[in-house]
């Protein structure tokens, strides 16, 4: 909505200083400095708002890049591990892991506070805390074997 306003008196100021430019009189230099003075204003104003939410998204950002980075370094560790982690379907088996882990918190948060107490929900979230962990337990295996100096 700032960067809106500022945009409109962008616009009236640009005129303004046309106006000006074009039949210059004290009216016109006037109009034209009260125009940009407000153009200043709305600007600057853009700005604050601007970095206001840049920092609120940041943050929430981070809170959801926290349920992706596991993923990613488990990923990069796969890879890093040997070059045929992509062909022994490391990925597939980290894609699970990493799924389970996720329906647990998903289960556990959303589901849990729709039907706060409910035995099948936190069965479920259990369930799939458990899968995560054996999944995990078998990511863990295949890039320990992989390891360069390892045998196969």
């Amino acid at each position: 909505m700032a960067l809106a306003a500022a945009a409109v008196a962008d616009a009236f100021r640009a005129v303004a200083v046309r106006d000006h430019y074009l039949h210059p009189t004290v009216a016109s230099l006037h109009r034209s400095g009260s125009v940009s003075m407000i153009f200043f204003d709305r600007v600057n104003l853009a700005i604050v708002l601007f970095l206001v939410w840049l920092a609120r998204s940041r943050s929430a950002a981070q809170e959801l890049s926290h349920l992706f980075v596991p993923r990613r370094l488990v990923l990069d560790i796969g890879r890093a591990s040997s070059s045929e982690w992509e062909q022994k379907r490391g990925t597939t088996l980290v894609n699970l892991w990493w799924a389970a882990w996720v329906a647990h918190a998903v289960v556990l948060v959303v589901v849990g506070r729709m039907a706060p107490g409910s035995m099948a929900v936190l069965v479920v979230a259990e369930a799939l805390l458990l899968a995560a962990a054996v999944l995990l337990g078998l990511v863990i295996e295949r890039v320990t074997a992989a390891l360069p100096g390892r045998p196969s």
